[in-house]
């Protein structure tokens, strides 16, 4: 290992700080702030964030987009016979990461899951792109499948759907109600900033949510 040059690859975190003072009053209202500043820096797909879940003692992790925020929590769509969705089905709790490398910041999620009605899956499937639409009936996702096939099948859900396509039964979505949202800024030295809401309920409701400083 020392003779590796990961050894030597680092960065020096000296954008910002996070004082207590700083921290907004409810965990809403601080992400609120930092995605603005996310977007505001250059931040390559600001929403994109890691989801990891498990089943059993074995933990997988993938990256989706963040497509809604609000007073109960994190919401992104997927197949719903997808391997993240088969373990949220069997362990409904969830770990999301927003890695703002750009900014040295990042935000971690830790909560329950919960599927998200049909009615405001539906709502969302009409709002994405016709290809984005057809390819979620064209993709078993997470199967084993040859590249022909699945174009072959993206073809057959073209010609199938020539006009409006309609939201599977095999699509979805879920949201992440948090127990924990950890704002962590990179500090000279290795002494980050990390901030933590531990609470429940309402992301707006600031009794419901306290704070504490994490050693980094």
């Amino acid at each position: 290992m020392t003779d590796s040059p990961l050894a030597d690859m680092r960065v020096h975190y000296d954008l910002g700080r996070l004082a207590d003072s700083d921290l907004a009053g409810t965990p809403l209202a601080q992400f609120g702030r930092w995605f603005a500043d996310a977007q505001a820096g250059g931040v390559i797909e600001p929403n994109a964030m890691v989801l990891a879940t498990a089943e059993g003692n074995v933990p997988s992790a993938r990256t989706v987009l963040l497509k809604d925020v609000d007073r109960d929590g994190f919401t992104f769509f997927t197949n719903l016979l997808s391997r993240k969705s088969r373990e949220l089905h069997a362990n409904p709790h969830a770990s999301l990461v927003f890695p703002w490398y750009a900014l040295h910041r990042q935000v971690v999620v830790i909560g329950e899951v919960t599927e998200v009605s049909r009615d405001e899956a539906a709502d969302y499937f009409a709002l994405r792109p016709r290809g984005s639409q057809l390819g979620a009936w064209a993709s078993q996702q997470s199967q084993p499948v040859a590249r022909d096939q699945l174009d072959a099948a993206y073809e057959e859900a073209e010609a199938r759907f020539p006009a409006e396509v309609p939201i599977p039964e095999f699509w979805g979505g879920w949201r992440i109600r948090p127990t924990s949202i950890e704002f962590w800024q990179g500090r000279e030295s290795r002494l980050h900033d990390r901030l933590q809401f531990v609470g429940s309920g309402a992301m707006e409701d600031p009794a419901r949510w306290r704070v504490i400083r994490l050693s980094p």
